[in-house]
């Protein structure tokens, strides 16, 4: 049996330029979708495939971030007085319990590679997953408890990836397949934001990864790489040319890349479908728009 992942890392220190100026005062990961801020679907995602250990990648200006997971002793007090139930039940499952939240500051964006190294010492000698806030991604059961079941039954590395049309390619981590072997989706090779004529397939890295303790000392060797940022794509690729067994889990949910405009307004208006209190009036403006 591989050795079991209680720990999940969440690079949360983005400067969130794209969202300016929404993201002044309020970090990018705090932004809602529906009725609660894109990371804590995140953490959601995490706590239902098991983590039992929260390590956030911060940096200066994120303060707001350990707020949101910390208790709100007065808040539900008054809630409980105003028998407001249902949220008091909401605000509560938003906590992480005392002691599982680590914060840890990245000192300078310098790439996703090395804002996961920067959790090296709370991750210690264990297996670890990590989270990309900005890909939601809705299933059930999430995309982190099926990877953790592929887990169980290879050990080693698991990627989530999906298709993306070839020519958005260029935007991600791609990875290339055992072509002699399609049903053990082996890796043999992974590339960041290769050119469209030079990728190895569609397959994008989609921001889920389980990952063993060995990736830090790659980490620590992988020099800048696209947009001169230290990329984790890169080192993967050190380590899986070194031995290291890696294996992708297609992901076949949906996926919204709230890093970017069109990718945050579709996941609220998917989100506000599939919720009850909102969907009628949603689908109803969405009809009156497509008829005018």
């Amino acid at each position: 049996m591989p050795k079991p992942v209680r720990k999940a890392v969440f690079p949360v220190a983005g400067l969130g330029t794209r969202f300016l100026p929404a993201t002044r005062a309020v970090p990018k990961e705090l932004v809602p979708v529906l009725d609660r801020p894109v990371l804590q679907w995140v953490v959601e995602e995490a706590k239902e495939a098991g983590i039992e250990e929260f390590i956030f990648v911060t940096a200066r200006g994120k303060e707001a971030i350990a707020d949101h997971f910390d208790a709100h002793p007065e808040l539900e007090q008054t809630l409980a007085a105003r028998g407001k139930d249902d949220l008091l039940k909401a605000v509560r499952a938003a906590a992480i319990p005392a002691g599982k939240a680590i914060y840890v500051r990245q000192d300078a964006p310098k790439g996703l590679g090395h804002a996961i190294a920067c959790a090296a010492a709370v991750v210690g000698d264990e297996p670890f997953a990590v989270l990309l806030p900005d890909m939601l991604m809705r299933a059930e059961p999430g995309c982190l408890t099926g990877m953790m079941d592929r887990y169980a039954q290879t050990g080693g590395n698991i990627i989530a990836v999906e298709e993306v049309p070839r020519e958005e390619v260029h935007r991600y981590g791609v990875v290339a397949l055992d072509e002699n072997a399609p049903e053990a989706l082996r890796i043999t090779a992974m590339v960041e934001k290769p050119p469209v004529e030079e990728a190895p397939s569609n397959l994008i890295i989609s921001g889920r990864y389980i990952l063993q303790p060995d990736i830090f000392d790659h980490l620590a060797q992988t020099t800048p790489g696209a947009g001169g940022e230290i990329q984790i794509t890169d080192a993967m690729q050190r380590a899986l040319t070194a031995g290291a067994p890696y294996h992708a889990w297609r992901f076949t949910g949906e996926t919204f890349d709230c890093g970017v405009k069109l990718g945050f307004l579709l996941a609220n208006f998917a989100f506000g479908l599939a919720d009850a209190e909102t969907a009628p009036a949603l689908r109803a403006y969405a009809e009156r728009l497509l008829r005018d």
